[in-house]
């Protein structure tokens, strides 16, 4: 092919690129689902959130303001939420991969192993992970991927959880462990609390669900059946938190909760900030982008501080006395 059939070629290809996104533009608004995408930035990040709820968009908002306070207009994000579907996760990853973004930023275990399946080349920065050894498939978790991916891990200690429930309500026969069985993060926490509660004499009960359309269902049965539930920090029932409150306060049952959004329908929780460990692993993305660190050397970060913390007007409802080293929500 001659040079100028190579213009002309291209010229074509131009034109019909131009019409298709005037058409997409018409359909789209010009793509306002997008948060802050500049074609002219450095740097651009995919954010693939798995859901909806206050825990994970403050971890996002943590992310984007440590990579806007280190670069400023360098940096620019196409943020997705993919609402618990894990093909739209899929689609939204493999766009990411198609449009060569910078880096990925992947919101929840369900968001990171899509994330690590769609590329092992794009560096991949986590939050709001359980555990990465579960997530990435890798028997014996180190604390380093030796891959493309690091980030942050949302893990407060269970051992605590555990006697939290046991303080707060010392009476209890029963404790019903509720988590959606597709979460693996969530199976992750159930089995270590299952564990450690079995090891401390207490009857257990496991009340899972598949998707969130099961949960009334299987939150009364658990609600009448036990004398207090734990929920992990489940993306899914995070969702439905209002629902959750309704169950569990018109039963009685007071709820230990794996993280302080979900503590909206329980009495307490042992808290972390998500949106300190998003703001940190965009910390750990900058050094990503503007340094050349090798994600797969950097080692998985934890929040540094945990707080106790108590939902006042649930524990005055359920008749919960707190004790003075508990924060009020």
């Amino acid at each position: 092919m001659t040079w100028k059939k190579m213009i002309t070629k291209k010229l074509k290809e131009a034109g019909a690129l131009a019409i298709l996104a005037a058409l997409v533009c018409g359909v789209t608004a010009c793509g306002s689902q997008e948060s802050g995408k500049k074609d002219d930035a450095r740097y651009h990040i995919g954010i693939c959130q798995w859901a909806e709820h206050a825990a994970l968009d403050e971890a996002t908002r943590g992310f984007q303001e440590a990579l806007t306070d280190k670069l400023g207009e360098e940096v620019a994000f196409d943020v997705k939420i993919a609402q618990g579907s894990t093909q739209d996760c899929k689609e939204m990853l493999n766009g990411f991969v198609s449009d060569e973004v910078d880096l990925i930023m992947a919101n929840a275990t369900s968001a990171l192993m899509a994330a690590s399946q769609a590329t092992n080349t794009i560096p991949i920065v986590a939050t709001s992970i359980t555990d990465y050894g579960t997530a990435l498939n890798m028997r014996e978790w180190t604390g380093v991927s030796g891959i493309n991916v690091t980030g942050t891990s949302d893990l407060a200690p269970i051992e605590s959880q555990a006697d939290m429930i046991l303080e707060l309500v010392p009476d209890a026969k029963k404790v019903g462990i509720l988590y959606c069985s597709a979460e693996t993060n969530s199976i992750y926490q159930a089995q270590m609390m299952s564990s450690i509660l079995t090891e401390k004499g207490v009857s257990i009960g496991n009340y899972t669900i598949a998707s969130k359309d099961e949960l009334e269902k299987t939150a009364r049965k658990a609600a009448e059946e036990c004398d207090v539930l734990y929920i992990p920090t489940d993306n899914t029932i995070a969702s439905q938190a209002d629902l959750l409150k309704d169950i569990l306060l018109s039963a009685k049952v007071p709820m230990i909760a794996g993280e302080e959004g979900l503590c909206e329908a329980g009495i307490a929780t042992l808290s972390i900030s998500y949106y300190d460990i998003g703001y940190t692993a965009g910390e750990m993305a900058y050094g990503i982008l503007a340094e050349g660190k090798d994600p797969g050397t950097i080692e998985v970060r934890y929040a540094q501080k945990v707080t106790k913390k108590y939902h006042p007007s649930n524990c005055e409802a359920l008749g919960i006395t707190v004790p003075d080293d508990y924060e009020a929500l």
